[in-house]
């Protein structure tokens, strides 16, 4: 009997699992535009940001290498839809201050790192790529309210309301995935993932980061792909991809190896070098 029962709540806690981390079942005709490929980090920027990262001229570069893009997205307080990565505004203009308290007049007269180069809207990234290449389009990183996550979402797939090209949505808050899976069941999404040590650098719980690096919160957002970073993949995400999900990989960075990268990966995200376009 002891056994018996042993083996119920072994098979139990098996079938758990699976429903926690669970990818998306089937849709492979989404991903062909992205598979084989690799995505300039916030575009084709060089490490001494210049041109600086998410800015038109790095996404134009891009373009013309003829590689596909990973960007950000976020809101200035003014509610306008710009491109840029950090949730503050320090690193890249010397501005201190969150990006969501100034209004997008004052944001677009901030030079990116000393350059002639400013944050730029959404629709202006849009229309500097023009449909030419596919598209990562990134939600903001930072823990927001559900009224907020709302509005970006819909603010974001309203910006792609008659884009022409291949775009796919990414997100490290399954919140934000569960989103795009309600309110454009069509489009391609991905659930960024960190490693448990990375999450506990920034000072994650050992819980939460337990359960967001391993992929827990699938069961809300059913991602298409995961977005895993250069880390060892732990079995959670081993296992998604088992079940079948796109297997996406960010950052490489020069030092790493990519030909090992491209066998292992369905897609890379690199930065600061110069790889071939495709790969598969």
């Amino acid at each position: 009997m002891f056994w018996l029962i042993l083996l119920i709540v072994v098979a139990a806690l098996c079938a758990l699992v699976l429903f926690l981390v669970a990818p998306a079942a089937g849709r492979k005709e989404l991903r062909t535009p992205f598979a084989g490929r690799n995505f300039a980090h916030r575009g084709y920027f060089g490490k001494d940001q210049r041109p600086p990262e998410n800015s038109l001229p790095a996404f134009a570069a891009a373009v013309q290498n003829g590689y596909g893009m990973e960007m950000d997205v976020q809101f200035s307080s003014d509610r306008k839809l710009l491109v840029f990565h950090d949730d503050t505004l320090t690193r890249m203009t010397g501005t201190k201050g969150w990006v969501r308290d100034y209004p997008y007049d004052q944001i677009c007269q901030m030079p990116l790192k000393g350059s002639a180069e400013h944050a730029p809207l959404f629709s202006e990234f849009l229309q500097t790529v023009d449909g030419k290449t596919p598209l990562i389009i990134e939600k903001s990183r930072h823990e927001y309210t559900g009224e907020y996550l709302d509005a970006l979402c819909h603010a974001t797939l309203d910006g792609l309301k008659g884009y022409n090209g291949p775009y796919c949505i990414e997100s490290f808050d399954p919140r934000v995935v569960k989103r795009i899976r309600k309110f454009a069941p069509q489009v391609l999404r991905g659930q960024l993932v960190d490693s448990y040590r990375a999450y506990r650098k920034e000072g994650a719980n050992p819980i939460h980061a337990f359960v967001i690096s391993h992929c827990f919160g699938n069961f809300m957002a059913r991602p298409d792909f995961i977005a895993w970073c250069p880390d060892k993949q732990n079995w959670a995400v081993r296992l998604c991809a088992r079940l079948g999900a796109m297997m996406v990989m960010w950052t490489a960075l020069p030092e790493h190896d990519q030909a090992a990268l491209e066998k292992q990966y369905d897609a890379v995200i690199f930065q600061w070098y110069h790889p071939e376009v495709k790969y598969k």
